[in-house]
C-alpha cells in the first residue's frame, strides 16, 4: 500500500511493539517523532543523549521489551556511544536509530556530519544502512529481529533526505527466531559429567536471566543435584537469594561462600555466561577458580565459549532449554554421591560467610598504607560504606528493582543485595561507565511503574548524570528514589593512588561545597541528607513511601567517611619506578 517513509517506519515500530523512545529531539528525526503521539509511542526527552541511552538500557533490562534510542544526527548520535557499548556488554536488545546527514551532502563536511556506521561498528550486534527509501521497512524489521536474536543493540542508519517520500510497501509480521536447545551430543556429554560429579557447582550468568524460564530451569537442575549455585559478577538476580543452594556472586567484592564452594568443585556448569574476567578474578586474596574441574560452558554466542577459560564441553544454546535438556538426561543416581555431606557443607559455608559479612564494619588497609585508618579518624561519626549498605538492606523492599554504578562504594555493596526473581539488578556491566545508576533506574521505573525502584551511585559517577534531575521532575515522568554515596572523592582511583602512587592524589577530590540534595530541591524534587545508619534507613523508608504513594522523587545523600575498598584493577596495576626522572624546570613555554 502507498505510504510515506515516516509512516512506514512508525507502522513497523508498531508491528514490533516498540512503545518507548529515549533521546533528545532533533530536526533529522522530526518527521517520525511527529507521528509518535498518534502511534502510541512515548518519547522521553532527556537532558543528555548518553543518559537517554542508559534509560533505554534500564527499561529493556527491567521489562524484557525492546526500546529505542534516537537523536539528532552528528553530535546527538555521538553522545550515544558510551550507552550503546554498555548495552552491548549488557546483552540488551535495543534499537539504535541514527538519522544521517543527507545523501546529497555526505562527504562535503557539512553541518553535523560524521561517519555514523563506522562509529558504532564494534559497539552493536548488527548494523545496516537504508540504501533506498523503498527498503526502509525491510531494513528496520531486520534490524529489530537481529537485536532480539543476538541480544544486543542493533543500528539502523537513515539518511535524513529519505523522509517524506511516498513508497509502495507492506508491513511484515514480526520475525521471531526460536532459540537452540543445544547440540544433542554436547548436552548428553554434559549430563554424564554432572551425573558422575561428587562436588558439582552451577554458575549462572546473564543468559539465565534473559532466557525464558532460565532461573526456574537452573533451580530444578540444582535441586536435582543438590549443587550450590553461584552467580556471575553483577548478576545477583540470576538465582533466588533465599534458596538454600544460592551461594552468591563471584568476582569483585562478591560472596566468599560462593568462592569457597566453587573452588572445591569437580564439575562446574557455567550456564548462560561468557565467563567474563571480573567473574573469575581472585577475591579476598583467594584464587578460587577450580584448576582441575571439568568446565561445561553454555552460551547463546559460540564466539564466547572457551574465550576466557578452558572448557571440557561447550554448548551453544538457550540457557533454559539446555538446562532442561541436561536435567532430562541425568543418570538416576546423579547427585547421590556425598549428597548429605555436600548439603551440610553448603549450609555451613553460607552461614559462616553471612556472619562474617554482617560483622564487617570497615575496610582494611594494605600493609604499608594507612588511608582507611585516617579516614575513620577524620570522620568518626559518619557512616562507613558497609554501615550504609546494612542500613539500606534494612529498608530496601524485597521486590525492588535496583541499579548500581561504577565506583568504590557501589562495588563494596556487590555482596549485599539478593533477589527472588530476575530483571531486578541493573548494573553498568563490563564496559564500566560512570553515570549509569540514575538513568537506568529511571528507565526501569518507566517500564515497571508499579514496582519500587532505587538507584545507587557514588558522588563522582552521579555527577556525570546529575543533569537528568532537570528532566525527570516533570509531571509525565515517574517518581524514583536515588541514593548518592557522598564522600567527596573518586574513590576507586583514590584507592589506586594509596596503593601504587604514595597518596599522590591527582584529580581524585570533589568539591565539598556541592550539595546534591540541594540540587534536587532546586529541580523541584526532594533532597535528603543522612549521616547515620538510622537516618539512612528512615530516609529510604520514607522515600519509598513517597515514590509509591505520593509520586515524589527523592535524592538521598548518604554521608560516608572516605574508607576505600578493594581496588578494581589490582591485577593490572604495579608500582612505578623512576628512571629518567621528571623535573619541573624542563617545562617549556608555548609560543602562541
Amino acid at each position: 500500500m502507498k505510504m510515506t517513509t515516516e509512516e512506514a517506519f512508525v507502522k513497523t515500530l508498531q508491528r514490533h511493539g516498540v512503545k518507548h523512545a529515549f533521546g533528545i529531539i532533533g530536526s533529522a528525526m522530526m518527521p517520525i517523532s511527529d507521528l509518535f503521539p498518534k502511534a502510541g509511542i512515548t518519547f522521553w526527552d532527556c537532558a543528555h543523549e548518553g543518559s537517554a541511552g542508559m534509560m533505554a538500557d534500564g527499561f529493556t533490562r527491567a521489562t524484557g521489551k525492546m526500546s529505542m534510542m534516537i537523536a539528532q544526527n552528528g553530535p546527538g548520535i555521538t553522545n550515544f556511544v558510551t550507552a550503546v557499548k554498555t548495552a552491548y556488554w549488557n546483552h540488551t536488545p535495543l534499537l539504535l536509530v541514527t538519522p544521517q546527514a543527507a545523501n546529497k551532502t555526505i562527504g562535503q563536511g557539512g553541518f553535523q556530519e560524521v561517519e555514523q556506521m563506522a562509529l558504532f561498528q564494534d559497539m552493536v550486534a548488527y548494523q545496516e544502512e537504508v540504501r533506498d527509501p523503498s527498503r526502509i521497512v525491510e531494513v528496520l524489521a531486520r534490524v529489530i529481529a537481529k537485536a532480539k536474536h543476538l541480544s544486543g543493540p542493533a543500528q539502523i542508519n537513515i539518511p535524513r533526505d529519505y523522509w517524506t517520500q511516498v513508497i509502495d510497501t507492506d508491513i511484515p509480521t514480526a520475525l521471531v527466531f526460536e532459540r537452540s536447545p543445544g547440540g544433542e551430543n554436547s548436552v548428553a556429554e554434559a549430563a554424564k559429567l554432572l551425573s558422575d560429579a561428587k562436588r558439582p557447582v552451577i554458575l549462572n550468568g546473564a543468559g539465565v536471566v534473559l532466557s525464558d524460564g532460565g532461573i526456574e530451569a537452573s533451580q530444578a537442575l540444582a535441586e536435582r543435584l543438590d549443587a550450590p549455585v553461584c552467580v556471575g559478577y553483577q548478576h545477583n538476580d540470576a538465582f533466588p537469594g533465599s534458596h538454600p543452594l544460592y551461594a552468591g556472586p563471584l568476582g569483585y567484592n562478591g560472596s566468599k561462600a560462593g568462592m569457597e564452594l566453587i573452588k572445591e568443585a569437580d564439575v562446574v556448569l557455567c550456564l548462560g555466561t561468557r565467563l567474563n574476567p571480573f567473574s573469575t578474578l581472585p577475591g579476598y586474596g583467594m584464587e578460587y577458580w577450580p584448576a582441575d574441574a571439568e568446565i561445561i560452558q553454555v552460551d547463546i554466542n559460540p564466539d564466547r565459549i572457551g574465550l576466557t577459560k578452558k572448557v571440557s564441553v561447550g554448548i551453544v544454546g538457550d540457557a533454559a532449554k539446555v538446562a532442561r535438556g541436561i536435567l532430562d538426561r541425568l543418570a538416576p543416581a546423579a547427585g547421590d554421591a556425598d549428597r548429605e555431606a555436600r548439603k551440610d557443607r553448603i549450609a555451613q559455608i553460607k552461614s559462616r560467610w553471612a556472619q562474617q559479612l554482617s560483622s564487617m564494619d570497615h575496610e582494611e588497609d594494605d600493609p604499608g598504607t594507612s588511608w582507611n585508618e585516617r579516614a575513620r579518624a577524620a570522620k568518626p561519626d559518619w557512616m562507613s560504606p558497609r554501615m550504609a549498605w546494612r542500613a539500606i538492606q534494612a529498608a530496601l523492599p524485597r521486590d525492588a528493582i535496583i541499579s548500581s554504578d561504577i565506583g568504590n562504594n557501589c562495588a563494596i555493596g556487590n555482596a549485599y543485595p539478593s533477589f527472588e526473581e530476575g530483571r531486578k539488578y541493573l548494573a553498568p556491566g563490563l564496559f564500566g561507565p560512570c553515570g549509569y545508576g540514575l538513568p537506568a533506574i529511571v528507565g526501569a521505573k518507566i517500564g515497571c511503574p508499579d514496582t519500587p525502584v532505587v538507584g545507587f551511585a557514588g558522588d563522582g559517577a552521579f555527577g556525570i548524570a546529575v543533569n537528568e534531575l532537570t528532566a525527570i521532575g516533570r509531571s509525565e515522568w515517574p517518581a524514583i528514589t536515588q541514593i548518592v554515596f557522598r564522600n567527596y572523592q573518586w574513590g576507586a582511583e583514590k584507592r589506586n593512588s594509596t596503593l601504587w602512587f604514595d597518596d599522590n592524589f591527582v584529580g581524585t577530590e570533589l568539591d565539598d561545597k556541592v550539595s546534591y540534595a540541594g540540587i534536587a530541591q532546586a529541580c523541584g524534587l526532594k533532597g535528603v541528607t543522612a549521616y547515620t545508619m538510622d537516618e539512612l534507613t528512615d530516609a529510604l523508608n520514607q522515600a519509598i513511601k513517597d515514590q509509591m504513594e505520593n509520586g515524589k522523587t527523592t535524592v538521598i545523600e548518604a554521608m560516608l567517611n572516605q574508607e576505600l575498598g578493594e581496588p578494581f584493577r589490582r591485577d593490572a596495576m604495579k608500582k612505578p619506578v623512576e628512571v629518567a626522572g621528571i623535573d619541573p624546570a624542563d617545562m617549556v613555554d608555548q609560543v602562541a
